[in-house]
């Protein structure tokens, strides 16, 4: 039996079953769990949730003197679901800011997932459902933003943050590819759980700053079969998740791993997995290597004959742009810019942040602009080396308005 309750009536040994109030607002990632530490009372009592949904048949009751007469009395058999909230469009700059929340908050959330994997703890995907559907809401208001920000990665958060990021370039894929809302959460959450499998590998192998030996790459390369096996013992998972994460190495011409699926005899689903995981892969900084700039990933993807599904792959790029944000331009007036917000209409008209003149070789007054709206074109891409410039990512995650 449920009960809502104050935040003031908490205490240890209840079974918090729920939140009242936004999942960003919330203290903690997930929220059914009984509660054992007194920090996170003090977490919650902190927070902005004034009340919370308590399971009365898994946690202690609220104590008699406080139930009669308050909202303790009040019982449910389910927590009745929060209203649907209306995305409206936002721009960057806004976005930027709350998906900086989102991402924080989704790191913690899978640092926490594999902890708990190692741990031998079954994987709860219900769990991280309103993680997937913030992310599905942040994307949905200005789809640039969360994307760009979660391919922002330090050598030592690689493996969290890369999922948070292929979650989101799963959720973006699936609105270009047409599906409904319910498949674009399935997504979403295989994206999340695609790479679940690395919290089995040693840590030294993971985040090894040097190239791999041969029977280190084999160890890394049981990835997907692990993830599978956690996610087979876990709850809630769906059949589209466990397939993300046993698949997402494959490749159309059947010379991936681990089981050599071809075009096929590959869902649609793992190939979505397999052209989000490798880009967010080859656009991030590694331990070993610096990450491609974003348009020169999607040019050099398009080049890998038998890796890629086509028509998954178009539509990824129509979902990101040709000129994805953060990639470096040089516009037909000789000003160097980086993209920062795709433009409405034309793959070939974004939004462009110019900072640099080639004709002078001096920095210039950054200046945003409107490519939709301006007689300017790009002429192609450019080096970020080859003009000596450093933290080009400064330039579009700062404040664009």
């Amino acid at each position: 039996m449920l009960k809502k309750i104050p935040v003031e009536q908490l205490t240890l040994g209840m079974h918090l079953e729920g939140f009242c109030g936004a999942w960003l607002d919330h203290p903690f990632w997930r929220t059914k769990f009984v509660l054992t530490d007194p920090n996170d009372l003090t977490l919650i009592a902190e927070s902005s949730i004034r009340e919370v949904w308590i399971d009365i048949s898994k946690g202690i009751d609220v104590a008699a003197s406080h139930a009669e007469g308050s909202q303790a009395a009040l019982t449910a058999l389910e927590i009745p679901p929060e209203p649907p909230v209306v995305q409206e469009r936002a721009t960057f700059s806004d976005e930027i800011k709350r998906a900086t929340k989102i991402v924080a908050k989704g790191k913690e959330a899978v640092v926490s997932m594999f902890q708990e994997a190692r741990m031998g703890r079954a994987i709860e995907a219900e769990a991280a459902a309103p993680l997937v559907e913030e992310i599905s809401n942040s994307v949905m208001r200005n789809p640039g933003a969360l994307i760009s920000l979660a391919r922002l990665k330090t050598a030592d958060d690689y493996t969290f943050m890369h999922s948070v990021a292929v979650c989101a370039l799963m959720i973006a894929l699936a609105r270009q590819l047409g599906l409904d809302e319910t498949q674009v959460r399935e997504a979403g959450m295989a994206g999340l759980l695609h790479d679940l499998g690395k919290a089995m590998i040693p840590l030294d192998v993971l985040n090894k700053p040097g190239k791999l030996t041969d029977e280190e790459f084999d160890l890394v390369k049981t990835h997907p079969e692990e993830g599978h096996k956690l996610l087979l013992e876990g709850s809630s998972v769906s059949d589209i998740t466990k397939d993300v994460c046993l698949h997402h190495h494959e490749k159309i011409d059947g010379s991936g791993y681990p089981k050599g699926l071809n075009s096929e005899t590959m869902s649609l689903f793992a190939k979505m997995g397999a052209v989000c995981d490798v880009y967010d892969a080859v656009t991030s900084n590694r331990p070993y290597k610096a990450g491609w700039d974003p348009a020169e990933s999607i040019k050099r993807m398009a080049e890998w004959k038998g890796h890629f599904d086509p028509l998954v792959f178009q539509a990824f790029v129509k979902s990101l742009g040709i000129y994805p944000i953060g990639s470096l331009v040089k516009l037909a007036s000789g000003k160097l810019g980086v993209v920062i917000e795709q433009g409405e209409q034309s793959l070939l008209k974004p939004k462009v942040k110019v900072f640099f003149s080639t004709k002078s070789q001096a920095y210039i007054q950054p200046e945003i602009i409107d490519l939709a709206r301006s007689a300017e074109k790009i002429a192609g891409r450019e080096d970020a080396a080859k003009w000596g410039i450093k933290d080009i990512d400064q330039y579009w995650a700062g404040d664009n308005g």
